[in-house]
């Protein structure tokens, strides 16, 4: 192999140095400042990102916690206004009741009124049929018709 012969090695040995130092100075040096700025302004880039996600992490959180609040708050004024609802329907249902049984037992005492009176109207035209037909029986019995009022009586304590 010819890269081995020591005549061979030492100019070969030279021109890397050369073109190691050519590309070096061309290439690499030139390149790898402008790679340092890039890679640098990534890391600002990435680490403002990352600041900013963390602060809009943050609002988030915060605007969360608002709306779980505020809806918290609605569900105890709806439960409380229900609640106040259903106390003044209660209200107003027993005030009707109130007024129904009122007008209820009026009627009742009315028309226990009208049973008594229609009793008594009853019983009193009862005692005069009876005291009639309790003459008419003793008259054709004996032939002799008996005192009116004496029928009435013993027709009255018949019936009582």
């Amino acid at each position: 192999m010819p890269q081995f012969e020591l005549s061979n090695f030492l100019p070969q040995l030279f021109w890397l140095a050369i073109f190691f130092a050519i590309l070096y100075f061309a290439v690499v040096r030139p390149t790898l400042p402008k790679l340092g700025r890039v890679m640098d302004a990534r890391e600002t880039q990435v680490t403002g990102d990352l600041d900013t996600a963390a602060k809009a992490k943050a609002e988030a959180d915060r605007m969360a916690t608002e709306y779980d609040e505020g809806v918290a708050t609605a569900q105890n004024d709806a439960r409380t206004r229900i609640v106040e609802a259903q106390s003044r329907a209660a209200r107003h249902l027993e005030g009707k009741l109130a007024e129904s049984n009122a007008a209820i037992h009026a009627r009742t005492d009315a028309a226990e009124a009208n049973i008594a009176a229609a009793r008594k109207q009853a019983m009193g035209e009862i005692e005069t049929v009876a005291a009639e037909a309790a003459g008419d029986i003793v008259e054709k019995l004996t032939g002799a018709r008996p005192d009116p009022t004496r029928t009435q009586d013993a027709a009255r304590a018949a019936l009582v």
